[in-house]
């Protein structure tokens, strides 16, 4: 069958573009020819910094004929619409359509439409013109005089069609004035010559003999190759880099390795600010000494030509343009560490955080007040951990993150420790970001816990305070992530965190905080507490400690600027509950239920991607409360266990019939079926045992809960298997007598609320 050859040659293609572009090449093709009736077997698509290529195998010569029966309107409908089926058949009277009869609905039109097949040739000279004008550049542009727009010049097409055994045809169509051909051309410097290509079997070949190497996995494989060769004759390994190496292999069509060398001295600059300085300058990958694990004063360069001097000029610019930027970097360096990190701090009260959230100061505060909390939580000594998070973000005004935003975290630690910080504040710094993905690890040092907690926390607590939540796809803030941090930090450290208490922390900082500013900008003139009487207080008169003594978070507490309403001496509580809102109350519980509603999302994505059942997540957080990770995860684990046993699976059977029988009661009455049964309405021995089963079984579960032993519970509850089974097997439920009826509908409700002690039946599949 034949084959389609399709290039798009033209200027420089971005290295972060060209992958994108060929599979959208790629699925934009294969995708006109199945809707043009065009199966193929097989397609490959490719590129270089100076073309798309596109190989598609065994396309039909042409597409088959078709014949469709299409039904249409009754003999005898309305005109309108016979006149939507003649255009939706494409005739032009309904004489062109038959009459067809049906026993029982008569009359009916039908349309035969017949389409003869079409030459693949011609199909794709058709397509291709609107396929490469609408190509989905992420940017494009106009050049000369014609409307048309690509990422660059467009300067020549090869689309060639044909069978292995035959000379190919080239494909017969026209873009903005470039015809496509059959002639191609090589590397620009090295063989910038134009040939003849047929097929793909001899363009590739050919591509390669003209200094091109088509396809950008093998390009990537040669420079990484050759680069650990050249680092393996200089006694040296390379520092691996995949997304470097993926935009080097789309800067060149012939890649060639070379090495080149820096000064000794700027070894003193740290490693990856090294590494850094070099990756964004110059595209080079470093080297490093195996024997100290420290880099070595090499670097790995990638050419697109065979220099005649085997590169020395080449190596000799990069050397300079290298040397130039360590000498930044290593300025930047050395005028950072001439300031302490705790001197950086009066800076971040001029950078803003977020408008509605005060700037980096104002959230540093807050960092510090929210990690002395969760200090003593996770082991945490409270003053490291209010020192740790003090200077987490002082690096964020360095020369050197200002220079390479990624290092933040990383060179204040490095910073923190050449001024003799502690350790563990150190390593909080550059932890507190952890972790930043599903593969990256959490922090494990205690204090470095406690700082990356109280930053995502009071980074979720705050957007969700200004409404600001992700909403589909969006996240802008980036508050899936961090929710999901705390889930990892807290499990993979087996944490025990009251997530609703610190919930509620991390809102009432933020409130202090606008106390503080309030009080500091003189807007703040009186306070109301109905509890105690309506008083009122000059805002001159009464001091911070006393304000936040008094406001202590409950609802019926409240705080107003004079310029709601004309102050008279006596504030009118009555009249601004009802008519004005506060400026400021402690609400956290307002919202803090639904941020714990988007914890247990995260928290049942997080379960998911581990395998646990998307069931029995939704039965342990059906019970409501649950704000303890880790106690939740180990209740999904135990009752998973559970229901994979055979008590499990027939207890959970017993429940949902039971469940069922109510339900189906209640619906019919109309009401909830409530009260205990009383012993003196037993009728049968299988009621009474069913009874005693469930008081024991209960109380023991609920113990166990208790004491957050899930599988004792889970334990507990099997006990009532065979009493629940000899029960629907010996008693028949919607007994005559009305009290008795009743009584066991109750003893059906003991069932149920006995197994809610542990988890939510009815969510569990099955």
């Amino acid at each position: 069958m034949p084959d389609l050859l399709l290039e798009l040659f033209s200027e420089e293609i971005p290295a972060r573009m060209q992958r994108r572009a060929a599979e959208d090449l790629k699925s934009l093709v294969t995708n006109a020819l199945v809707d043009a009736g065009l199966p193929y077997e097989g397609a490959k698509a490719f590129a270089t910094p100076r073309r798309l290529a596109l190989h598609v195998a065994g396309v039909p010569v042409a597409s088959a004929a078709t014949r469709e029966e299409r039904k249409g309107p009754r003999v005898g409908s309305p005109e309108k619409a016979v006149e939507g089926f003649l255009r939706g058949a494409g005739l032009s009277s309904i004489d062109e359509a038959t009459i067809q009869s049906d026993p029982k609905k008569g009359e009916f039109y039908v349309a035969v439409i017949e389409k003869p097949g079409r030459q693949a040739i011609d199909v794709i000279a058709e397509v291709m013109p609107g396929l490469i004008k609408g190509f989905p550049w992420p940017k494009s542009m106009r050049w000369g005089e014609g409307s048309m727009r690509w990422v660059r010049p467009l300067h020549s097409i090869v689309a060639t069609f044909g069978p292995e055994t035959e000379e190919p045809d080239v494909v017969a169509f026209e873009v903005e004035g470039i015809k496509a051909g059959k002639t191609t051309r090589g590397h620009r410097f090295l063989a910038d010559k134009a040939f003849d290509v047929r097929r793909f079997d001899d363009y590739a070949p050919a591509l390669e003999k003209h200094k091109v190497v088509l396809d950008a996995d093998r390009r990537k494989d040669m420079i990484l190759h050759d680069a650990r060769d050249r680092a393996l004759a200089l006694g040296l390994e390379l520092v691996e880099d995949e997304g470097l190496l993926e935009e080097v292999a789309g800067l060149v069509e012939w890649p060639v390795v070379l090495t080149g060398t820096f000064e000794q001295e700027f070894l003193e600059i740290p490693d990856e600010c090294i590494r850094l300085t070099i990756r964004a300058n110059q595209k080079c990958f470093v080297l490093k000494d195996p024997k100290t694990g420290r880099l070595a004063n090499r670097f790995v360069l990638t050419s697109n030509i065979e220099a005649a001097d085997g590169g020395k000029v080449i190596v000799a610019g990069n050397e300079k343009v290298i040397r130039a930027r360590l000498s930044d970097a290593r300025f930047f360096w050395e005028t950072d560490l001439k300031t302490r990190l705790a001197d950086n701090l009066p800076k971040l009260d001029s950078i803003v955080f977020h408008e509605k959230l005060g700037t980096q100061g104002e959230r540093v505060k807050r960092l510090e007040a929210l990690a002395a909390e969760i200090a003593p939580l996770v082991g945490a000594d409270v003053a490291k951990a209010k020192r740790g998070a003090q200077l987490a973000k002082a690096d964020l005004v360095s020369s050197m993150v200002y220079e390479f935003p990624e290092l933040q975290g990383q060179m204040g630690r490095t910073y923190a420790e050449k001024q003799g910080e502690d350790a563990s504040v150190a390593i909080a710094i550059e932890d507190h970001y952890r972790p930043q993905g599903p593969s990256d690890k959490v922090p494990t040092d205690p204090v470095a816990i406690a700082v990356a907690l109280a930053d995502k926390l009071d980074l979720l607590a705050g957007f969700w305070a200004i409404d600001e939540k992700p909403t589909g796809s969006k996240d802008p803030f980036a508050l899936r992530r961090a929710a999901l941090g705390v889930i990892r930090i807290a499990l993979e450290n087996n944490l025990r965190l009251p997530l609703a208490t610190l919930i509620l922390a991390a809102h009432k900082n933020m409130e202090v905080q606008k106390l503080q500013n309030l009080i500091a900008s003189d807007r703040l003139d009186f306070v109301t507490d109905p509890s105690q009487g309506s008083q009122a207080y000059e805002g001159r008169d009464f001091t911070l400690s006393s304000l936040i003594e008094a406001y202590d978070g409950s609802d019926d507490k409240v705080i107003y600027p004079v310029d709601v309403y004309d102050f008279d001496g006596t504030p009118p509580y009555a009249e601004l509950t009802n008519g004005a809102e506060p400026v400021l109350a402690l609400r956290g519980l307002k919202y803090g239920e639904d941020l714990l509603s988007f914890f247990a999302d995260r928290l049942k994505v997080h379960l998911k991607d581990e395998g646990a059942r998307h069931d029995l997540i939704d039965a342990v957080f059906a019970l409501g409360g649950q704000d303890d990770l880790l106690m939740v995860v180990k209740r999904v684990e135990a009752l998973g266990k559970f229901v994979a046993s055979d008590d499990g699976a027939n207890l959970a059977a017993g429940y949902k019939r039971a469940v069922n029988i109510l339900k189906a009661e209640e619906k019919k009455d109309g009401a909830s079926v409530e009260g205990r049964p009383h012993a003196d309405h037993f009728r049968e021995q299988a009621e009474i045992d069913l009874a005693s089963a469930i008081d024991t079984a209960r109380a023991d579960a609920a113990d166990a809960v208790k004491a957050e032993d899930f599988e004792g519970a889970m334990t507990a509850l099997s006990r009532l298997r065979a009493p629940v089974d000899k029960f629907f097997e010996d008693i028949l439920v919607n007994a005559d007598e009305a009290d008795i009826r009743m009584n066991r509908l109750r003893l059906l409700a003991e069932i149920r609320d006995a197994a809610h002690v542990v988890a939510d039946f009815s969510k569990i599949a099955g």
